[in-house]
């Protein structure tokens, strides 16, 4: 079993890499000019950045399971008092993140990437601590098909059923009757953090409780890596199968893209697992493990820096300087535009990446509540 002193090394590497490629592909140097697998897929289908906020999710349950394994369980009513404080704040640091700088509260979005994280978080953790290990499989097969029957066979008005377009969705529909003015875009008529498809993103965070579950187990470590491996491929093989009835889709989380990426997320954590855990390979893993240390803080850094840098002018033999004029100069002036803007990318993770580590040799471990 994994100690209450011991951390999981591997989920730390995990949640880094995690890190590491969501601000790599949210900070290219030009958005007319990004590689392909760095971008997400248009609609239906996926690339590899449509797995980061999906892995990011599984991330968090695992790690939610592994910390109430590993202490003593407290009184309800102080859980809860943590659990909402925790996710109230997160919610609130997305809205300033999305707000920022100006403000503009009647068309601010209020959902988002760290807006998610905190609905997710805190219903994982309630049904992990209300109904245990076999409610929140329950929980996550029963949102699953919930959401896809709501999706495939509930009406909208002037639609119909069934219906998974851009901004024509029973998700989009009551996105738009809640959120209406306050979403994702230019034209606001749809969220791919919306409401209603937050539940199939919170089964994709129980599968994280549930594999947690696995590894805090009474059993060897080679079986727990085996373990993951294989329902890993399982859910892929699952997920795929769905896709032929229910399409993958990041955008609105459809329920065959939750089991499908789950999936993927075991694999990837199971080859982490037996390579750091199992056989003692940690090495190669030490620039991720300090990344996902201050996983949220350095997503923070990197979304605050983007925002503020635009903002910013350098004044530099009488002529000002702004973050565009950096980019041309030192990227894109001897690079082709492709590599000048994946090298811009690369520099601010990197940036980023220096910050995380300053705190990690300062023994400084961000945590929200």
């Amino acid at each position: 079993m994994i100690g209450p002193s011991r951390r999981l090394v591997s989920l730390d590497v995990f949640r880094g890499a995690t890190i590491a490629a969501m601000i790599l592909v949210n900070n290219p140097g030009d958005w007319d000019h990004v590689y392909a697998p760095l971008e997400h897929a248009r609609w239906n289908g996926w690339t590899p950045t449509d797995l980061i906020f999906p892995f990011f999710l599984f991330i968090t349950g695992v790690a939610s399971a592994l910390s109430s394994s590993a202490a003593a369980r407290p009184p309800r009513r102080a859980f809860y008092a943590k659990l909402v404080r925790r996710c109230a704040i997160l919610f609130a640091l997305g809205l300033f993140l999305n707000g920022f700088p100006s403000f503009h509260w009647g068309t601010i979005r209020i959902m988002g990437v760290l807006q998610r994280i905190a609905l997710c978080s805190l219903a994982a953790s309630v049904v992990q601590w209300e109904l245990g290990e076999i409610g929140a499989a329950v929980a996550a097969a029963a949102l699953l098909f919930v959401y896809w029957a709501l999706m495939a066979l509930v009406p909208v008005p002037g639609l119909g059923a069934g219906l998974l377009e851009p901004g024509r969705s029973f998700a989009a529909y009551v996105d738009g009757l809640v959120l209406s003015g306050h979403m994702w875009g230019a034209t606001k008529t749809w969220d791919p953090e919306g409401l209603i498809s937050t539940l199939p993103a919170i089964a994709t965070t129980l599968f994280g409780v549930l594999t947690g579950r696995w590894l805090v187990g009474a059993r060897s470590a080679e079986r727990k890596a085996v373990g993951m491996l294989l329902a890993g491929l399982a859910a892929v093989a699952v997920g795929q199968a769905w896709s032929f009835a229910l399409p993958i889709n990041k955008n609105i989380w459809t329920s065959s893209y939750a089991v499908f990426t789950a999936g993927l997320a075991l694999v990837a954590l199971s080859a982490g697992y037996y390579l750091i855990e199992v056989q003692g390979r940690k090495g190669w893993a030490k620039p991720f493990e300090i990344f996902g240390r201050n996983a949220i803080a350095a997503y923070v850094i990197s979304e605050m820096a983007a925002l503020i840098l635009p903002l910013l002018s350098l004044n530099f033999r009488g002529r000002a300087w702004t973050v565009d004029d950096l980019y041309r100069g030192l990227f894109a002036s001897w690079l082709s535009p492709l590599h000048a803007s994946l090298a811009f990318a690369a520099v601010f993770a990197a940036a980023t990446y220096a910050c995380a580590w300053g705190l990690y040799k300062k023994g400084i471990f961000l945590k929200i509540g």
